[in-house]
């Protein structure tokens, strides 16, 4: 499928006001002349969302988490204890280090991670993974496209993390080994300043993508009465 025809499918399953997407894969040179942000690079996610892409690397994340999730550093030294003792995300040192382990990451070949608003993209060429933002009703609507051919337990899930790590870290791994699992994202206080009150993420790898746009035309999305009536209201 094409981009173009799928941003008409998406329009009218979801509504005219519904926020397209971001792509987001690597490359070998940038997309974006991207200057340096300190601290969580959602900040400079905004602007992509605005319709002007983003182009991440080693040198723009100022964030240790940021580098390590995005598969441009390997793991801070700092970091287990930041995590643990700084911001007591988890109860010890050693768990940080457990759990960063099982994530089976592994480190980017490519020096930068672009994310773009999928109208402005040529093509999916290159996309590990598509991102929404979504609101809960929005999330109604992605959590029952991705369960309507799935019957797996895991079609959709919510694991601890940063929100560089469940939206990217996640994303990308599972992507690799074509899996099937979509991820609920941005539940970390420390990413929550840089995304909406009423806003979570959803982010599909690309491998699970292609096929849910085959069935996306299927499901309760186009025509069911109880669907309409959660459109019309997130159209409102």
């Amino acid at each position: 499928m094409e981009i173009s025809e799928f941003i008409d499918y998406y329009k009218e399953a979801f509504g005219s006001q519904a926020q397209l997407p971001l792509l987001f894969g690597y490359s070998d040179q940038p997309i974006a002349d991207t200057g340096k942000i300190g601290g969580c690079f959602f900040k400079g996610l905004q602007q992509a969302r605005e319709g002007e892409a983003l182009s991440l690397s080693a040198d723009v994340i100022g964030c240790g988490g940021g580098k390590l999730y995005t598969g441009f550093s390997e793991m801070p030294e700092r970091v287990p204890g930041f995590v643990s003792l700084k911001e007591k995300y988890k109860k010890t040192p050693e768990m940080v280090v457990d759990y960063i382990e099982g994530l089976g990451m592994e480190r980017s070949e490519k020096p930068f991670l672009n994310f773009i608003r999928i109208d402005k993209a040529a093509s999916f060429d290159g996309t590990e993974g598509i991102m929404f933002y979504a609101t809960p009703d929005m999330l109604s609507g992605l959590c029952g496209w991705a369960f309507y051919d799935c019957n797996e337990p895991d079609a959709v899930v919510s694991l601890f993390g940063s929100g560089c790590s469940t939206v990217v870290a996640m994303t990308v791994t599972e992507n690799k080994r074509q899996g099937h699992r979509c991820f609920l994202g941005l539940f970390d206080p420390s990413v929550r300043p840089w995304v909406g009150k009423n806003e979570l993420s959803f982010t599909i790898p690309f491998s699970r993508f292609v096929p849910m746009m085959e069935t996306m035309k299927d499901t309760f999305l186009f025509g069911s009465h109880a669907w309409e009536r959660i459109k019309n209201r997130m159209e409102e």
